[in-house]
Protein backbone atom coordinates (compact mmCIF):
# COMPACT_ATOMS: atom_id res chain seq x y z
CA UNK A 1 0.00 0.00 0.00
CA UNK A 2 2.63 2.14 0.52
CA UNK A 3 4.22 1.67 -2.56
CA UNK A 4 1.19 2.23 -4.12
CA UNK A 5 0.66 5.27 -2.90
CA UNK A 6 4.58 6.69 -3.75
CA UNK A 7 6.23 5.98 -1.01
CA UNK A 8 9.73 3.92 -1.51
CA UNK A 9 10.32 1.67 1.23
CA UNK A 10 13.59 0.96 3.14
CA UNK A 11 14.15 -1.92 6.08
CA UNK A 12 17.04 -2.19 7.70
CA UNK A 13 18.76 -0.58 5.30
CA UNK A 14 17.51 -3.22 2.22
CA UNK A 15 15.61 -1.31 -0.26
CA UNK A 16 12.71 -3.42 -1.16
CA UNK A 17 12.28 -1.74 -4.75
CA UNK A 18 10.96 2.03 -6.24
CA UNK A 19 7.18 3.32 -5.65
CA UNK A 20 4.59 2.18 -7.69
CA UNK A 21 3.20 4.97 -10.46
CA UNK A 22 -0.04 6.39 -8.16
CA UNK A 23 -3.10 4.57 -9.05
CA UNK A 24 -5.96 7.17 -8.34
CA UNK A 25 -9.59 5.86 -8.21
CA UNK A 26 -9.12 2.45 -8.05
CA UNK A 27 -10.04 -0.43 -5.81
CA UNK A 28 -8.60 -3.54 -5.02
CA UNK A 29 -10.90 -6.42 -4.36
CA UNK A 30 -8.76 -7.79 -1.34
CA UNK A 31 -9.11 -7.07 2.43
CA UNK A 32 -6.21 -4.92 3.33
CA UNK A 33 -4.60 -7.70 5.78
CA UNK A 34 -3.28 -9.25 2.17
CA UNK A 35 -0.68 -6.61 2.00
CA UNK A 36 2.35 -6.17 2.97
CA UNK A 37 5.22 -4.21 3.42
CA UNK A 38 7.89 -6.53 2.12
CA UNK A 39 5.49 -7.72 -0.66
CA UNK A 40 7.34 -6.35 -3.94
CA UNK A 41 4.66 -6.44 -6.01
CA UNK A 42 0.88 -6.61 -5.49
CA UNK A 43 -0.40 -9.98 -5.21
CA UNK A 44 -1.61 -11.50 -8.67
CA UNK A 45 -5.38 -11.84 -7.31
CA UNK A 46 -5.69 -8.15 -6.55
CA UNK A 47 -8.38 -7.15 -8.99
CA UNK A 48 -7.34 -3.43 -9.35
CA UNK A 49 -11.05 -2.04 -11.01
CA UNK A 50 -10.63 1.61 -12.46
CA UNK A 51 -13.87 3.70 -11.36
CA UNK A 52 -13.47 5.98 -13.55
CA UNK A 53 -13.59 6.58 -17.93
CA UNK A 54 -11.26 8.78 -19.42
CA UNK A 55 -12.63 10.88 -22.10
CA UNK A 56 -10.01 11.59 -24.53
CA UNK A 57 -11.56 14.69 -26.60
CA UNK A 58 -13.23 16.37 -23.35
CA UNK A 59 -9.62 15.50 -21.56
CA UNK A 60 -11.38 14.49 -18.40
CA UNK A 61 -12.17 11.08 -16.25
CA UNK A 62 -15.36 10.72 -14.90
CA UNK A 63 -16.85 7.87 -13.39
CA UNK A 64 -19.58 6.61 -16.51
CA UNK A 65 -22.94 6.61 -14.42
CA UNK A 66 -22.20 10.96 -13.19
CA UNK A 67 -23.15 11.85 -16.63
CA UNK A 68 -26.37 9.57 -16.77
CA UNK A 69 -27.21 10.66 -13.39
CA UNK A 70 -27.22 14.14 -14.08
CA UNK A 71 -28.39 14.18 -17.10
CA UNK A 72 -31.61 12.40 -15.59
CA UNK A 73 -32.18 15.11 -12.94
CA UNK A 74 -31.81 17.98 -15.05
CA UNK A 75 -33.85 16.71 -18.43
CA UNK A 76 -36.57 15.94 -15.90
CA UNK A 77 -37.55 19.16 -14.30
CA UNK A 78 -36.49 20.86 -17.44
CA UNK A 79 -38.49 18.99 -20.50
CA UNK A 80 -41.50 19.96 -18.94
CA UNK A 81 -40.66 23.79 -19.82
CA UNK A 82 -40.14 22.33 -23.31
CA UNK A 83 -36.50 23.07 -22.65
CA UNK A 84 -33.91 19.63 -22.72
CA UNK A 85 -31.74 20.80 -20.22
CA UNK A 86 -28.58 21.19 -22.61
CA UNK A 87 -28.28 25.31 -21.30
CA UNK A 88 -27.59 23.34 -17.27
CA UNK A 89 -25.62 20.80 -18.74
CA UNK A 90 -23.04 22.81 -20.35
CA UNK A 91 -22.20 24.70 -16.79
CA UNK A 92 -21.78 21.23 -15.18
CA UNK A 93 -19.31 20.06 -18.04
CA UNK A 94 -17.36 23.17 -18.02
CA UNK A 95 -17.42 24.18 -14.33
CA UNK A 96 -17.39 21.05 -12.44
CA UNK A 97 -15.87 18.54 -15.47
CA UNK A 98 -13.51 20.98 -16.51
CA UNK A 99 -14.29 20.22 -20.47
CA UNK A 100 -14.16 23.86 -21.76
CA UNK A 101 -12.91 23.55 -25.16
CA UNK A 102 -15.57 24.18 -28.26
CA UNK A 103 -15.96 20.71 -28.38
CA UNK A 104 -18.33 21.05 -25.27
CA UNK A 105 -21.05 22.63 -27.63
CA UNK A 106 -20.92 20.09 -30.06
CA UNK A 107 -21.21 17.09 -27.16
CA UNK A 108 -24.16 19.57 -26.06
CA UNK A 109 -26.00 19.04 -28.73
CA UNK A 110 -25.37 15.18 -29.50
CA UNK A 111 -26.70 14.97 -25.51
CA UNK A 112 -29.46 17.05 -27.16
CA UNK A 113 -29.96 14.48 -30.22
CA UNK A 114 -30.26 11.01 -27.85
CA UNK A 115 -32.31 12.67 -25.68
CA UNK A 116 -35.05 14.32 -26.67
CA UNK A 117 -37.29 12.26 -28.71
CA UNK A 118 -38.37 10.69 -25.55
CA UNK A 119 -40.25 13.99 -24.54
CA UNK A 120 -41.09 14.31 -28.56
CA UNK A 121 -42.79 11.22 -28.54
CA UNK A 122 -44.80 11.95 -25.30
CA UNK A 123 -45.54 15.29 -25.79
CA UNK A 124 -47.02 13.39 -29.86
CA UNK A 125 -48.67 10.92 -28.02
CA UNK A 126 -50.83 13.30 -25.69
CA UNK A 127 -51.97 15.78 -28.86
CA UNK A 128 -49.82 18.35 -27.30
CA UNK A 129 -47.76 18.98 -29.95
CA UNK A 130 -48.11 21.98 -32.10
CA UNK A 131 -46.66 20.92 -35.40
CA UNK A 132 -46.83 24.23 -37.71
CA UNK A 133 -45.23 25.63 -34.42
CA UNK A 134 -42.22 23.22 -34.47
CA UNK A 135 -42.08 23.55 -38.59
CA UNK A 136 -41.14 27.47 -38.32
CA UNK A 137 -38.85 27.20 -35.06
CA UNK A 138 -37.15 24.98 -37.62
CA UNK A 139 -37.33 26.99 -40.69
CA UNK A 140 -35.90 29.68 -38.67
CA UNK A 141 -33.49 28.12 -36.22
CA UNK A 142 -31.45 26.20 -38.68
CA UNK A 143 -29.33 28.72 -40.34
CA UNK A 144 -28.82 30.51 -37.49
CA UNK A 145 -27.65 27.20 -35.49
CA UNK A 146 -25.00 27.02 -38.46
CA UNK A 147 -23.74 30.99 -37.66
CA UNK A 148 -23.47 30.41 -34.23
CA UNK A 149 -21.53 27.59 -34.45
CA UNK A 150 -18.82 29.47 -36.77
CA UNK A 151 -18.98 32.63 -33.91
CA UNK A 152 -18.26 30.10 -31.31
CA UNK A 153 -15.36 29.03 -32.92
CA UNK A 154 -13.40 31.70 -34.58
CA UNK A 155 -14.57 34.50 -31.37
CA UNK A 156 -15.60 32.58 -28.26
CA UNK A 157 -12.83 29.57 -28.67
CA UNK A 158 -11.38 30.93 -25.16
CA UNK A 159 -13.39 29.58 -21.95
CA UNK A 160 -13.40 33.05 -19.50
CA UNK A 161 -15.34 35.15 -23.17
CA UNK A 162 -17.77 32.05 -23.76
CA UNK A 163 -19.06 31.90 -19.68
CA UNK A 164 -19.45 35.75 -20.26
CA UNK A 165 -21.86 35.15 -23.01
CA UNK A 166 -22.97 32.27 -21.38
CA UNK A 167 -24.01 34.20 -18.44
CA UNK A 168 -25.41 37.09 -20.37
CA UNK A 169 -27.87 34.66 -22.25
CA UNK A 170 -29.18 32.66 -19.08
CA UNK A 171 -30.10 35.98 -17.12
CA UNK A 172 -31.86 36.69 -20.92
CA UNK A 173 -33.95 33.77 -19.87
CA UNK A 174 -35.03 33.94 -16.29
CA UNK A 175 -35.66 37.79 -16.67
CA UNK A 176 -38.06 36.71 -19.57
CA UNK A 177 -39.33 33.58 -17.66
CA UNK A 178 -39.62 36.14 -14.08
CA UNK A 179 -42.15 38.64 -16.10
CA UNK A 180 -44.26 36.14 -17.24
CA UNK A 181 -44.47 34.53 -13.71
CA UNK A 182 -45.24 37.70 -11.93
CA UNK A 183 -47.31 39.36 -14.73
CA UNK A 184 -49.39 36.50 -15.32
CA UNK A 185 -53.38 36.98 -16.49
CA UNK A 186 -55.87 35.56 -15.55
CA UNK A 187 -57.56 34.85 -19.41
CA UNK A 188 -55.69 33.53 -22.08
CA UNK A 189 -52.66 31.06 -21.40
CA UNK A 190 -53.24 31.35 -17.63
CA UNK A 191 -57.01 30.28 -18.30
CA UNK A 192 -56.45 27.57 -20.77
CA UNK A 193 -53.68 26.55 -18.02
CA UNK A 194 -56.16 26.38 -15.42
CA UNK A 195 -58.92 24.56 -17.69
CA UNK A 196 -56.07 21.97 -18.74
CA UNK A 197 -55.37 21.08 -14.95
CA UNK A 198 -58.73 21.02 -14.09
CA UNK A 199 -59.08 18.66 -17.46
CA UNK A 200 -56.33 16.34 -16.08
CA UNK A 201 -58.34 15.65 -12.72
CA UNK A 202 -61.37 13.86 -15.10
CA UNK A 203 -58.89 12.37 -17.78
CA UNK A 204 -60.63 11.60 -20.87
CA UNK A 205 -59.08 10.68 -24.47
CA UNK A 206 -55.59 12.76 -26.02
CA UNK A 207 -57.82 14.32 -28.10
CA UNK A 208 -59.84 15.99 -25.31
CA UNK A 209 -56.90 17.15 -23.54
CA UNK A 210 -54.72 18.01 -26.61
CA UNK A 211 -54.31 21.32 -29.49
CA UNK A 212 -56.36 21.60 -32.56
CA UNK A 213 -54.62 24.12 -35.43
CA UNK A 214 -57.16 25.90 -37.42
CA UNK A 215 -54.56 28.00 -39.67
CA UNK A 216 -51.41 27.49 -40.89
CA UNK A 217 -49.90 30.02 -43.49
CA UNK A 218 -46.90 32.01 -43.65
CA UNK A 219 -48.97 35.01 -41.95
CA UNK A 220 -50.35 33.38 -38.38
CA UNK A 221 -50.73 30.31 -36.79
CA UNK A 222 -54.02 30.13 -35.04
CA UNK A 223 -54.69 27.14 -32.64
CA UNK A 224 -56.78 26.10 -29.94
CA UNK A 225 -56.18 25.02 -26.63
CA UNK A 226 -59.07 24.31 -23.58
CA UNK A 227 -61.37 26.37 -25.13
CA UNK A 228 -59.08 29.72 -25.89
CA UNK A 229 -57.94 30.32 -29.26
CA UNK A 230 -54.01 31.53 -29.97
CA UNK A 231 -52.59 32.97 -32.64
CA UNK A 232 -48.91 34.20 -33.27
CA UNK A 233 -47.12 35.77 -36.81
CA UNK A 234 -45.40 33.39 -38.29
CA UNK A 235 -42.87 35.67 -40.31
CA UNK A 236 -42.17 36.96 -36.84
CA UNK A 237 -41.47 33.95 -35.55
CA UNK A 238 -39.47 32.73 -38.54
CA UNK A 239 -37.41 36.01 -37.44
CA UNK A 240 -37.35 35.49 -33.45
CA UNK A 241 -35.59 31.77 -34.29
CA UNK A 242 -32.95 33.00 -36.56
CA UNK A 243 -31.69 34.76 -33.58
CA UNK A 244 -32.54 32.11 -31.41
CA UNK A 245 -30.20 29.93 -33.72
CA UNK A 246 -27.67 32.23 -33.28
CA UNK A 247 -26.89 32.23 -29.79
CA UNK A 248 -28.27 28.75 -29.54
CA UNK A 249 -25.18 27.52 -31.93
CA UNK A 250 -23.02 29.75 -29.79
CA UNK A 251 -23.91 28.30 -26.49
CA UNK A 252 -24.64 24.93 -27.45
CA UNK A 253 -28.51 24.45 -27.32
CA UNK A 254 -30.13 24.10 -29.88
CA UNK A 255 -32.31 27.35 -28.99
CA UNK A 256 -34.93 25.47 -27.24
CA UNK A 257 -34.19 27.37 -23.80
CA UNK A 258 -34.72 30.35 -25.55
CA UNK A 259 -37.30 30.08 -27.54
CA UNK A 260 -39.53 28.49 -24.90
CA UNK A 261 -39.34 31.36 -22.06
CA UNK A 262 -40.80 33.33 -25.52
CA UNK A 263 -43.19 31.70 -26.42
CA UNK A 264 -44.29 31.66 -23.06
CA UNK A 265 -43.21 35.76 -22.18
CA UNK A 266 -43.33 37.23 -25.57
CA UNK A 267 -45.76 35.53 -27.90
CA UNK A 268 -48.23 34.49 -24.53
CA UNK A 269 -49.02 30.66 -25.19
CA UNK A 270 -49.67 28.39 -22.45
CA UNK A 271 -46.56 25.83 -21.29
CA UNK A 272 -48.33 22.66 -22.01
CA UNK A 273 -48.64 23.43 -25.52
CA UNK A 274 -45.39 25.08 -26.48
CA UNK A 275 -43.01 22.48 -24.79
CA UNK A 276 -43.37 19.71 -27.60
CA UNK A 277 -42.64 21.97 -30.20
CA UNK A 278 -39.78 23.53 -28.72
CA UNK A 279 -37.92 20.61 -27.90
CA UNK A 280 -38.77 19.26 -31.85
CA UNK A 281 -36.98 22.23 -32.89
CA UNK A 282 -34.56 21.65 -30.84
CA UNK A 283 -34.24 18.27 -31.82
CA UNK A 284 -34.06 18.65 -35.73
CA UNK A 285 -31.10 22.03 -34.75
CA UNK A 286 -28.85 19.94 -32.62
CA UNK A 287 -28.82 17.02 -35.39
CA UNK A 288 -27.88 19.76 -37.90
CA UNK A 289 -25.48 21.07 -35.35
CA UNK A 290 -23.51 17.96 -34.16
CA UNK A 291 -22.81 17.09 -37.97
CA UNK A 292 -21.89 20.47 -38.87
CA UNK A 293 -19.13 20.53 -36.13
CA UNK A 294 -17.95 17.23 -37.46
CA UNK A 295 -17.23 18.47 -40.82
CA UNK A 296 -15.43 21.45 -39.40
CA UNK A 297 -13.06 19.36 -37.43
CA UNK A 298 -10.28 18.52 -39.91
CA UNK A 299 -10.34 22.29 -40.84
CA UNK A 300 -9.34 23.31 -37.18
CA UNK A 301 -6.87 20.64 -35.85
CA UNK A 302 -5.37 23.02 -33.23
CA UNK A 303 -8.94 23.29 -31.67
CA UNK A 304 -11.29 20.22 -30.31
CA UNK A 305 -14.64 20.91 -31.97
CA UNK A 306 -15.96 17.68 -32.94
CA UNK A 307 -18.02 16.46 -30.07
CA UNK A 308 -17.23 13.76 -27.47
CA UNK A 309 -19.30 11.04 -28.84
CA UNK A 310 -18.99 8.63 -25.36
CA UNK A 311 -19.66 11.43 -23.51
CA UNK A 312 -22.53 12.70 -25.02
CA UNK A 313 -23.91 9.55 -25.12
CA UNK A 314 -24.04 9.40 -21.82
CA UNK A 315 -25.58 12.21 -20.93
CA UNK A 316 -28.01 11.39 -23.14
CA UNK A 317 -28.98 7.87 -22.37
CA UNK A 318 -29.72 10.28 -18.70
CA UNK A 319 -31.94 12.35 -20.47
CA UNK A 320 -33.92 10.37 -22.36
CA UNK A 321 -35.21 8.89 -19.35
CA UNK A 322 -35.92 12.15 -17.90
CA UNK A 323 -37.25 13.71 -20.74
CA UNK A 324 -39.81 10.64 -21.21
CA UNK A 325 -40.27 10.89 -17.40
CA UNK A 326 -40.57 14.77 -17.42
CA UNK A 327 -43.23 15.01 -20.45
CA UNK A 328 -45.55 12.41 -18.57
CA UNK A 329 -45.30 14.20 -15.41
CA UNK A 330 -46.30 17.76 -16.84
CA UNK A 331 -49.37 17.41 -17.01
CA UNK A 332 -50.06 17.13 -13.32
CA UNK A 333 -47.68 20.24 -12.04
CA UNK A 334 -49.01 24.10 -11.91
CA UNK A 335 -47.43 25.59 -15.30
CA UNK A 336 -46.45 28.57 -12.58
CA UNK A 337 -44.29 25.98 -10.47
CA UNK A 338 -42.92 24.77 -14.21
CA UNK A 339 -41.46 27.83 -14.96
CA UNK A 340 -40.82 28.81 -11.53
CA UNK A 341 -37.83 25.78 -11.88
CA UNK A 342 -36.87 27.18 -15.03
CA UNK A 343 -36.35 30.63 -13.34
CA UNK A 344 -34.43 29.72 -10.18
CA UNK A 345 -32.13 27.47 -12.71
CA UNK A 346 -31.28 29.45 -15.14
CA UNK A 347 -31.16 32.38 -12.91
CA UNK A 348 -28.51 30.81 -10.05
CA UNK A 349 -26.17 29.18 -12.86
CA UNK A 350 -25.86 32.44 -15.24
CA UNK A 351 -25.90 35.25 -12.15
CA UNK A 352 -22.69 31.89 -11.14
CA UNK A 353 -20.93 32.98 -14.36
CA UNK A 354 -20.98 36.20 -13.72
CA UNK A 355 -19.98 36.73 -10.44
CA UNK A 356 -16.88 34.04 -11.15
CA UNK A 357 -15.47 36.47 -13.47
CA UNK A 358 -15.24 39.52 -10.98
Amino acid sequence: RARAAGIQIVVNGQDHGPPLPPLPHRYCSLPTSHFSLLTPHFPQQCAIIPLTVYFPVAGIDVHPLLPVVVAFAISFFTSMGGVSGAFLLLPFQVSVLGFASPAVSATNQLFNVVAIPGGVYRYAREGRMVWPLAGLVVLGTLPGVLLGAMVRIHYLPDPARFKLFAGLVLLYISGRLWLDIWRQRAVGPAAAEANFREAMRRPGPPAQNGTAVSQFNLRRIVYTFQGTTFQLNSLALIALSLVVGIVGGIYGIGGGAIIAPFFIAYFGLPVYTVAGAALLGTLVTSVVGVLFYQFLAPLYPHLGVAPDWLLGFLFGLGGLAGMYSGARAQKYLPARLIKGILFLSTAGVGAGYLFNLF
